[in-house]
């Protein structure tokens, strides 16, 4: 990732409205998710994972559920420092509405925290998902994480790096899988002072996910645009090139002329028909 990329990212949250205006003609997070259809589910807000004040997360639950059902943990993104779970509405529908209970988090953000917090509140959030999916229809034995951008990098890491979640309390034997979208995973060295001070230098290694597979690992599903100009496609296929050297199961999406922000966008209903995610990600679900 070139010092442009890492100034995309590190802009990134601060103009996600912006981009999405643009995206969208004049549709901003709050108004995009007016278009979410409220009805075939329920939504269980503001569940504290943790003593912080943004430790909590909202858990949207299909209606009908007949059976233990799958569970997605979402991380969304926004340099780390910006985002709220308010605005990701259109996520939780996109998979309640594919019969999977979804869990979106809020985690604690830079500069009142900086790495690897963020990390350790992702791992909270899933030991508390672990324990409590029965609670929601949830199935505790099929948890999958998921994030799209700086939270395809929370939980990617927490599916390399086994020690946050076994710090946590939890295990990652106990995930199923995990699906990173525009996800930085092999980004050093860092040139934007914002990121290296965040991250606490600017060549730890210890702070990349593709360093942290020296073993098999759950199955990931690592998606991107080929038009991503704030996170290099690339990332997706060293990680999966890392991650396929120990034998773990791993595929990759690359969408034609997709960038950053319209990957995410593709799960909203109006925008499904731009890519296949939404159908990718439900069939790596029900495939492991």
């Amino acid at each position: 990732m070139n010092s442009s990329q890492q100034a995309a990212i590190r802009s990134f949250g601060k103009i996600l409205a912006t981009l999405l205006t643009l995206a969208v003609g004049a549709c901003s997070p709050a108004l995009l998710n007016i278009t979410v259809p409220r009805a075939g589910y329920s939504v269980h807000r503001d569940l504290v994972y943790g003593p912080a004040p943004r430790e909590n997360l909202d858990i949207y639950v299909p209606d009908g559920l007949i059976a233990p059902a799958p569970v997605l943990l979402f991380f969304y993104g926004g340099n780390w420092d910006s985002g709220s779970k308010d605005l990701y509405l259109a996520f939780g529908q996109a998979f309640a509405s594919e019969g999977f209970v979804v869990a979106i988090a809020d985690y604690r953000l830079y500069p009142a925290v900086k790495y690897p917090v963020f990390l350790q509140d992702g791992a909270a959030a899933f030991r508390f998902v672990h324990g409590n999916a029965a609670r929601f229809g949830g199935d505790p034995n099929r948890i999958f994480l998921a994030g799209h951008s700086a939270g395809a990098y929370n939980a990617i890491m927490l599916a390399s790096d086994p020690h946050y979640l076994k710090d946590a309390g939890a295990d990652i034997s106990q995930l199923r899988g995990a699906i990173g979208l525009a996800g930085p995973y092999d980004f050093l060295p860092l040139t934007d002072p914002g990121l290296i001070a965040m991250f606490g230098g600017r060549a730890r290694k210890e702070t990349q996910p593709i360093s942290h597979i020296d073993g098999k690992r759950p199955p990931m599903l690592l998606a991107a645009g080929t038009a991503d100009e704030t996170v290099d496609p690339g990332n997706a296929n060293r990680m999966a090139a890392k991650l396929q050297s120990f034998a773990s199961p791993v595929q990759v999406k690359l969408y034609p002329g997709v960038g950053h922000i319209g990957l995410i966008l593709s799960l909203a209903r109006p925008f499904r028909g731009r890519t296949s995610l939404r159908d990718d990600m439900a069939n790596f679900i029900r495939a492991h």
